[in-house]
């Protein structure tokens, strides 16, 4: 037995990178997954990269999961809606896991720029691919988890704290979506439905499909990236975030962490899973290797 088996769970932002991982591995766990972003066969997302929510369906398939593809911007709150009421219908209501990886920002961050001179357009562009969209999602996920009384909310982010991580953007972006877990788990716990948990989940160092073509390596040589920069020994796929969710998603008593900022390699001591290689990267303490003991990711 699966211990997602029957399960019923929506990634939001599932074409690539995290989302992909955390898709694959719910389906490794037996969840019916719906797969959702920008990215088709037919239609590239503005992102143009060749990765696909048909690929991620596929791969939930394989590992015996049921992945489910649909062509869905999260920035429209209709299209999102509507996307809702057809997983009510088709799945009578059922929602267990719903997952916001929604970012699509990448080529859009300008690092070296301070608040006074990046584009203030900019920044609202990459507040509305990478929050706005996530309120959107939930707004309309949730309450089906409501109705039923049940079910994990998963909000993922780059780090556990509020500390600046670069640009004001990517600071906002990322802290932002760290306390709308927690105001989310604040009122649904003032509502009794402590059912429902709600917690954000952040990877370490991710190789994602773009970080290995930056590095010029591959899932299988990935090592070798680190003649580029050392810290990449210590990194991560995007199938270790992905086996953390779906750790918290079989666990029983997930609600413990309700309203939390988790980490993938935190979560690998607690359920002991392993990436798909078979190691158990710790970036939390590769960091303090870097910065100290004291050093807060």
């Amino acid at each position: 037995m699966k211990p997602l088996e029957g399960k019923v769970a929506v990634v939001a932002g599932s074409t690539r990178g995290a989302g992909r991982g955390i898709a694959v591995s719910l389906g490794e766990a037996g969840a019916t997954v719906y797969c959702t972003g920008r990215s088709t066969r037919k239609n590239r997302s503005p992102i143009d990269r060749p990765e696909t929510i048909e690929d991620t369906a596929e791969m939930v398939n394989e590992r015996g999961g049921v992945g489910i593809p649909v062509r869905l911007d999260h920035s429209v709150e209709s299209e999102v809606e509507m996307f809702f009421e057809r997983v009510q219908d088709e799945q009578s209501g059922q929602l267990d896991i719903l997952v916001n990886d929604i970012w699509g920002s990448e080529s859009m961050i300008q690092w070296e720029k301070t608040f006074w001179e990046d584009d203030v357009q900019n920044t609202f562009r990459i507040l509305e691919n990478a929050i706005h969209t996530h309120v959107i999602t939930s707004r309309y996920g949730v309450p089906l988890m409501v109705e039923k009384g049940q079910g994990l909310i998963v909000e993922i982010t780059d780090g556990q704290t509020y500390q600046v991580r670069g640009p004001l953007s990517y600071s906002l972006a990322k802290t932002g979506v760290i306390h709308m877990a927690e105001v989310m788990a604040e009122q649904l716990n003032s509502r009794e439905l402590s059912g429902i948990t709600s917690l954000a989940v952040t990877p370490g160092f991710l190789r994602s499909e773009e970080m290995l073509e930056i590095f010029g390596v591959t899932e299988e040589n990935w090592r070798d990236g680190a003649q580029v920069d050392e810290n990449f020994i210590a990194s991560e796929s995007p199938f270790y975030i992905g086996r953390a969710v779906a750790a918290l998603a079989a666990d029983p008593g997930v609600h413990r962490y309700n309203g939390k900022a988790l980490s993938s390699w935190d979560l690998m001591h607690v359920y002991n899973f392993t990436d798909i290689n078979g190691t158990q990267p710790d970036w939390g303490e590769h960091y303090k290797k870097l910065f100290g003991p004291d050093a807060e990711r």
